[in-house]
């Protein structure tokens, strides 16, 4: 029998990147996640900002974490110079583990950085700012997420129609002939 000594088992218990699929989503100051935009953003002088921004995070970079796989990232962007400036407001997951499912929703507050380490992303040439779906940048946390788990409604109906309670629409079967 091969033992696994407590330090390293605690050591791959502290690497595990998110920790979804608990009662709260967590993830600390200054960790960073690799997302992408979900539509082009174009910004101009004329049009220099844009808010209500959806961003979805991406998996395979160099973040420090990850977040589940079906989230979106609510943020706005501003033209500074020749950089995007993009901050997040909010974000809403669902963890799927299965036929169960678990939802957080609440706010983030982060800020996407370049490679060079400076806030907002190197993305101008000659006076347009550019982000496409393809093009992945990362967001660095500015203060904890601890986002509780949301209620998820479906899922309880769910469990009760498993349970054979709760009010289910009857099938057509179900329904005689004068049932209109």
């Amino acid at each position: 029998m091969i033992k696994t000594p407590a330090s390293l088992l605690m050591a791959a218990a502290l690497a595990a990147p998110t920790l979804a699929m608990s009662d709260t989503l967590e993830l600390p100051t200054d960790a960073t996640l690799d997302v992408q935009v979900i539509d082009t953003l174009t910004l101009t002088a004329q049009e220099p900002a844009r808010d209500d921004l959806v961003i979805h995070p991406v998996a395979g970079g160099s973040a420090s974490h990850t977040l589940p796989e079906y989230c979106v990232v609510i943020g706005n962007a501003r033209l500074d110079g020749e950089r995007i400036r993009l901050t997040t407001e909010a974000l809403t997951c669902i963890e799927t583990d299965g036929s169960e499912s678990e939802i957080y929703s609440g706010e983030l507050s982060a800020a996407a950085y370049g490679a060079d380490g400076d806030f907002g992303i190197p993305a101008c040439q000659d006076g347009e700012c550019r982000l496409t779906p393809q093009q992945t940048f990362q967001l660095r946390l500015a203060s904890d997420l601890a986002i509780e788990q949301q209620d998820n409604p479906a899922a309880e109906i769910n469990a009760q129609r498993r349970q054979g309670e709760g009010a289910a629409a009857p099938t057509p079967a179900e329904t005689g002939p004068g049932d209109d």
